[in-house]
């Protein structure tokens, strides 16, 4: 059964079920850190709001990005599966708002949006696509995609008054004034706020452009870190500013009577910019090593929080492995739907691990990038203990136990040649079933 084949089934299979389905929200932040937020140690930033998710909801304390880049990592968060599935192997052009994209979302992948249409759900997709132009021969819009509506960028654009957006009709011309991340959840809580007036299931993603470059912030934001260097302030008031955002979600959310029924996820797509933390590249990665293009633990370990108030009432910190390639067969799982097996889907139903039914994951998760990786491998395979990061002969494997070192401190290659040699097994295999993806139509 092809996916296009599954897609189609579920409109039968919508049409005898009476089950209570979640609204759904994906808010993601671009670039932010493992470290940077208040609940992970951030010795400056305060982050109230993720603080109190992070408290009060599911805590993943191993949440992975798709891939160490942004392009990358959207489609996972889509689609459930590798971006080398599909072919968008990195980051789209970024040299202005209008340049074209490298890459596009193939036609014959299905969405989130487009499994939920059929049972009942209206779709908006609010601020950084990323996975191909509105217009011309790369396009892959929302609209192209299962979303009904959209006020969306093709790429990234300044934090404040940011010039780029698009809806379903067409571009908005010049500059909006304003703070980006505010401007991104006006538009949303539009569009929830007339959903639930209807009162129809909603999926809305919120793709925040903070804290990617060029990150700006207004003097409200700014003004707790006045004794900072000016880009610091301006990086972390960025962040203040998604936290407050994320605030004003929650309220209208109650307000509107819908929260307990939501499943509100929050994620990064990748870890912080630049070779190093400084005052130019203020990101924090923790205590992880690497950074943004790198498949070390602080290339792709990011913030993960879930909130869904009705199915998970008390706080639970999850320690295994946990990724964006996950939502796809979690959400259709709350909303009642299986998805089949195949060596094509990558992420898995998470609810038997955050249900307590089960103790570890047992779908290892494969990664693979190009470009600078900024000192590492550019293959990865992460199991429950073990990683094994690998260029498949050009270099020396690197094996780490990231139960007990998730520093990546000691190799342990030479120290475990069975581990290594399984898992690099294991890694050529999953890479093979990524090229035949690749190659149907």
């Amino acid at each position: 059964m092809t996916r296009r084949t599954w897609l189609q089934s579920l409109a039968a299979t919508a049409l005898g079920q009476r089950t209570q389905r979640p609204n759904v929200i994906l808010a993601m932040a671009d670039d932010q850190g493992w470290g940077d937020t208040g609940y992970n140690g951030h010795p400056v930033l305060k982050t109230p709001v993720l603080d109190e998710m992070a408290r009060s909801g599911v805590r993943f304390d191993r949440f992975y990005s798709g891939a160490p880049v942004c392009s990358p990592t959207r489609g996972s968060c889509l689609t459930g599966r590798h971006p080398y599935r599909y072919g968008i192997f990195f980051a789209n052009a970024d040299t202005g708002a209008d340049a074209p994209s490298k890459y596009a979302l193939p036609e014959r992948e299905v969405t989130i949006a487009e499994a939920l249409r059929p049972l009942g759900y209206t779709s908006a997709h609010f601020g950084k696509w990323h996975l191909g132009d509105f217009a011309g021969p790369k396009q892959s819009a929302p609209t192209d995609n299962g979303f009904d509506e959209f006020f969306s960028t093709t790429r990234k654009v300044p934090t404040l008054d940011p010039d780029g957006y698009w809806t379903e009709k067409g571009r908005i011309p010049g500059v909006i004034q304003g703070d980006d991340s505010q401007l991104i959840m006006d538009r949303a809580l539009d569009f929830i706020g007339r959903a639930a007036g209807r009162k129809q299931i909603f999926f809305t993603v919120i793709w925040f452009h903070a804290p990617h470059i060029p990150f700006l912030a207004g003097p409200k934001h700014r003004a707790p870190y006045a004794r900072h260097p000016e880009n610091v302030q301006h990086y972390l008031g960025s962040i203040a500013s998604i936290d407050e955002q994320m605030g004003r979600l929650r309220r209208e959310l109650d307000r509107l009577g819908v929260r307990r029924d939501t499943m509100l996820w929050y994620a990064a797509d990748n870890g912080p910019e630049g070779d190093q933390r400084s005052d130019k590249s203020p990101g924090s990665a923790g205590p992880w090593r690497g950074r943004k293009r790198s498949l070390f633990e602080g290339g792709i370990r990011v913030p993960g929080i879930l909130e869904w108030p009705s199915r998970f009432q008390k706080p639970f910190a999850c320690k295994a492995a946990a990724s964006t390639s996950d939502y796809f067969a979690t959400v259709l799982k709350a909303a009642g739907v299986s998805v089949p097996k195949s060596d094509g889907l990558d992420g898995i139903d998470l609810l038997p691990l955050l249900e307590r039914r089960a103790a570890k994951r047992e779908s290892p998760l494969g990664f693979e990038t190009m470009g600078d990786t900024r000192g590492s491998p550019k293959l990865a395979w992460i199991e429950d203990r073990y990683k094994l990061l690998s260029n498949l002969g050009e270099s020396p494997d690197e094996l780490y136990d990231v139960q007990s070192d998730p520093a990546e401190t000691t190799n342990l290659a030479d120290r475990l040649p069975r581990e290594r040699s399984r898992m690099r097994d294991r890694l050529i295999a999953w890479r093979a079933s990524c090229e035949r993806s690749r190659q149907r139509r």
